[in-house]
């Protein structure tokens, strides 16, 4: 049976389109920013501005198995082996131009948000003084329990800067019209998008986390345009029509599983492989919820005014106690018999409150957790004799407590 989703073939025709007009923006009177994928980009997309996001570049890096090669490149300049691994290969190739896409456009500008981790300010920095190009730094004060007022109302002024940055660039002026429209837009993209995840509620799922990660790019990318919101609906169509059909994305689904921190770009198919071994689907993860988790926190009708709060409360800027809250209703919302923890050497704020999470898991729903210790770039992080070894015990112990 072929159980691949077949609208993925439109998203590679968007996305390629979208490369290109990136790549070509001079040629078109467009300026480019870089931008961190937890940026906010609705402002980019209002005033004409082509977003390019060195993430993204990196998993694109990581999936073409060059990772370890860029980073080992990164690390002779005196990089630790410890920065994150899309930094390095964002450096790496920014210097020499590897590339399976040819490399990323010459930036205008860098945006840079700092509600995912601290290492992207210093990235960013040593980004903007390569290209000679102004830097913003959008502030997000942590978000451990919440908001106080004084924070929202920072966060507002951190958007007014924003703005006054992007057209002091730009030299023109905000339309708060269609400033609006893409608000809109980016409210539905993400109330679209979670109604694909939730397709995932469904026994058999029709789709696994493995096709989140590869169906998450225009909702990182193009958030704010309507064709992101006509894809998903796209997409979201043909899940339904694979519940009503029965058609399962793992054949013989079983045990189902939740996949916590970013994907290992490099083994994505081998670890699906893997888990379905045993009758195993991961059917959620924490990542490409972060894109739709904050819809609540947002405003369509005032959405300047309350996108900053939006984007301080991520999934990684929120205390553990509140990460673990959120995972536990993952746990109960999707069904879950088992928990994988991608131990991930990049992503520091990802990795260091795991274990505690683990635990909460432990005591609040008493079913198995598996850690994984890898990189998402870099595959010299990667053992798979172990990490084979691994799942299979944790298989083994899911089927003997599911009986």
């Amino acid at each position: 049976m072929d159980n691949r989703i077949k609208s993925v073939d439109k998203m590679k025709k968007i996305m390629k389109k979208y490369y290109l007009s990136a790549k070509y923006a001079k040629y078109f009177g467009k300026k480019i920013a870089w931008i961190t994928s937890g940026g906010p980009v609705e402002p980019l997309i209002a005033m004409g501005i082509i977003p390019v996001y060195p993430e993204n570049h990196g998993a694109i890096i990581g999936a073409s198995k060059i990772g370890a090669k860029l980073s080992e490149y990164a690390e002779g300049l005196g990089y630790s082996s410890d920065v994150c691994s899309y930094a390095k290969v964002d450096i790496t190739s920014s210097i020499t131009h590897q590339s399976p896409i040819g490399g990323l456009p010459k930036p205008d500008m860098l945006i840079c948000c700092n509600n995912i981790c601290g290492t992207v300010q210093k990235w960013y920095e040593i980004q903007a003084r390569k290209f000679n190009v102004p830097l913003f730094i959008y502030d997000t004060p942590f978000c451990h329990v919440d908001l106080d007022e004084a924070a929202k109302k920072y966060l507002k002024t951190q958007t007014k800067d924003y703005i006054t940055f992007l057209e002091q660039v730009t030299k023109k002026r905000l339309n708060y019209d269609k400033m609006q429209e893409v608000g809109k837009l980016s409210v539905k993209a993400m109330k679209v998008w979670q109604a694909v995840l939730d397709c995932a509620i469904e026994k058999p799922s029709p789709l696994t986390a493995f096709d989140a990660f590869i169906h998450l790019a225009l909702i990182v990318t193009l958030r704010g345009k309507k064709v992101v919101v006509d894809y998903y609906e796209t997409l979201l169509k043909e899940l339904k029509e694979r519940i009503k059909n029965k058609v399962p994305a793992i054949e013989n689904e079983k045990y189902r599983l939740l996949w916590d921190n970013l994907p290992i770009w490099y083994r994505m198919r081998w670890l699906s492989n893997a888990f379905a071994k045993h009758n195993g689907a991961l059917v959620a993860d924490t990542y490409t919820q972060s894109w739709c988790s904050v819809v609540d926190y947002v405003d369509e009708d005032k959405f300047l005014e309350t996108m900053g709060e939006a984007y301080a409360r991520v999934y990684l800027n929120i205390g553990t106690d509140k990460m673990a809250e959120s995972v536990i209703k993952l746990i109960d919302k999707y069904s879950i018999d088992g928990v994988v923890l991608h131990s991930n050497r990049s992503c520091k704020p990802y990795s260091f409150g795991q274990y505690d999470i683990a635990r909460i898991i432990q005591e609040k729903r008493s079913i198995p957790t598996l850690f994984i210790e890898a990189d998402m770039t870099d595959d010299r992080k990667f053992s798979e004799a172990q990490v084979e070894n691994r799942i299979n015990s944790f298989m083994e112990v899911i089927a003997q407590i599911r009986g």
